[in-house]
């Protein structure tokens, strides 16, 4: 019923309704007559539209950089030593592994008579692993790459010494507790 109301209204105006535009200027003569009355309240002009194109494009080039950054992560220390010097990621795997199980090693041996030299042996190995991310470094900024590898690889060897030693410390006290456990008589 609505649509048959639409439909006959517009075959009714058929002819009547004006489809051509106004003739240049004509807002601009239209506002210039509702100024001239009191208490007339000027409409925004559209010749200042300028800046809402301006700020849509500086928006779209603010999200695009910001989307290059995003996306164009550098890489990080570890994938640039490997680029540099693809033998490391082998080599640090390998005494890496090897470093960990010993510090598992280490842990498990913790007791009241070892908890201090555990401790202080845990501490000198992130010291040490400090110094080792400091070469790594050093050596993506352009250092003397066979001086950083030699002192990379000797870095871990110090740990690897350092938890043997270690080890053994608590391997002779362990036995000396055990030896004092033996001679005490009842």
């Amino acid at each position: 019923m609505e649509k048959d109301n639409i439909e006959q209204l517009f075959e009714r105006l058929q002819g009547q309704i004006d489809f051509e535009e106004p003739v240049t200027g004509h807002s601009e003569r239209f506002m210039e007559k509702l100024q001239k009355h009191k208490g007339a309240i000027p409409l925004r002009s559209r010749k200042n539209t300028w800046w809402k194109s301006l700020s849509i494009a500086a928006s779209l080039a603010l999200i695009a950089i910001l989307g290059l950054q995003v996306f164009n992560i550098e890489p990080n220390i570890k994938q640039q030593v490997v680029k540099i010097a693809p033998e490391v990621s082998d080599t640090e795997f390998y005494f890496a592994s090897l470093i960990e199980e010993q510090v598992q090693l280490l842990k498990d041996e913790k007791t009241p008579q070892t908890a201090q030299l555990v401790d202080d042996t845990l501490m000198q190995l992130e010291h040490l692993e400090e110094d080792y991310k400091k070469l790594e470094q050093d050596l993506v900024n352009g250092g003397d790459s066979k001086i950083i590898l030699n002192a990379m690889i000797n870095n871990f060897q110090i740990r690897i010494d350092l938890l043997k030693e270690v080890l053994g410390n608590i391997e002779n006290i362990k036995n000396f507790n055990s030896y004092d456990d033996e001679n005490i008589t009842i």
